[in-house]
C-alpha cells in the first residue's frame, strides 16, 4: 500500500483547495446528500491503498472525544478502575467532552501502532468518517480533517469532481 499524499503537506494542500471544496458544497449540497454510496466507494478505494501506519497523523494531532463506554472498555483492558483511568488519561475540554490529556495519544507507539487498538475509542474506530451515511452532515468537519488525514484529503478531491 502506498500513500499517494504525504501527510506533512496536507495543511498546505488544504489551504489551496479548501475554498473550492466549500464552494462546491454550497452549490451542490443536494447532490452530496444523495451521494453516500459514491462517497463511500471513494473512501474504500482510497483507504485500501493508504497505509495508515506510515502516517499516524490522526493519533499524533487529534484529540478524540472519549465516551463513558470507551472509558469502561479501555479501563477494563488496562485493568484499571474507571476513575483511575479518567484521572490518569483524561481531561474535560472546552466543549465539556472527555478527551486525552496529552497529544499525541498516550497509546500510540513509536511505530504508529495503537497499544489498545482492539479496544480503541469509538471516535478512533469511526475516523476518518468519510464512509458514513449522511456524509453531507460531516462535510465541513471533513474539510477540517483533510488537514490531518490523506484519506480525507483525497476523498474531498474526488467529491469536487463529481
Amino acid at each position: 500500500m502506498d500513500n499517494k499524499i504525504d501527510f506533512r503537506l496536507l495543511p498546505e494542500l488544504v489551504l489551496k483547495n479548501q475554498a473550492d471544496w466549500i464552494r462546491f458544497f454550497k452549490k451542490n449540497k443536494k447532490k452530496i446528500e444523495v451521494s453516500d454510496l459514491k462517497i463511500q466507494s471513494f473512501h474504500h478505494r482510497i483507504s485500501n491503498r493508504t497505509d495508515c501506519l506510515a502516517c499516524g497523523n490522526c493519533c499524533r494531532s487529534l484529540g478524540p472525544r472519549i465516551t463513558d463506554k470507551d472509558v469502561e472498555r479501555l479501563s477494563k483492558v488496562l485493568r484499571m478502575k474507571s476513575v483511575d483511568f479518567i484521572q490518569t488519561y483524561l481531561k474535560i475540554d472546552e466543549d465539556g467532552d472527555m478527551v486525552f490529556k496529552s497529544i499525541p495519544c498516550p497509546f500510540l507507539g513509536v511505530d504508529n501502532y495503537c497499544s489498545v487498538y482492539e479496544s480503541r475509542p469509538k471516535a478512533c474506530r469511526e475516523y476518518p468518517h468519510t464512509d458514513r451515511k449522511k456524509f453531507y452532515q460531516l462535510y465541513m468537519l471533513s474539510v477540517k480533517n483533510a488537514e490531518t488525514c490523506p484519506i480525507v484529503y483525497e476523498v474531498m478531491e474526488e467529491i469536487k469532481l463529481m
